[in-house]
């Protein structure tokens, strides 16, 4: 497992090549209903990897993540959808709200398997 300063730029470089390739490809993405849709799930990644960015700089810093974090990716999410198309904004709020309730079931598990190895030694 990554430490959370290697994870940290990687997820921000994740960000940079995804959020420009998006930017590139964005009359593509724009051109028929199915890359539509396509772009808003490329605009939740865009979320996902913001947020991993987000949440390790402020355990490096020792903040506590809340959901400060994840509205703040989330909304920088929202505008680079905004940016290839309207309907992408849509479809990237529903593909963000299932991935946040995917890592948060992940965290959930990852949590209780640590707390059974912390009572075991």
């Amino acid at each position: 497992m990554a430490g959370p300063g290697s994870s940290m730029l990687y997820s921000f470089l994740l960000f940079a090549v995804i959020l420009s390739l998006q930017e590139m490809y964005r009359g593509k993405l724009a051109s028929s209903e199915l890359f539509t849709i396509l772009g808003g799930f490329i605009s939740s990644l865009i979320f996902v990897v913001l947020l991993t960015f987000i949440g390790n700089f402020q355990e490096a810093c020792g903040i506590r993540t809340g959901w400060g974090a994840v509205l703040l990716a989330e909304a920088i999410a929202l505008v680079a959808a905004s940016t290839v198309h309207r309907v992408c904004v849509t479809t990237c709020f529903l593909f963000s709200v299932g991935l946040l309730y995917e890592i948060n079931k992940l965290s959930g598990m990852m949590l209780s398997k640590n707390e059974v190895k912390m009572k075991r030694h």
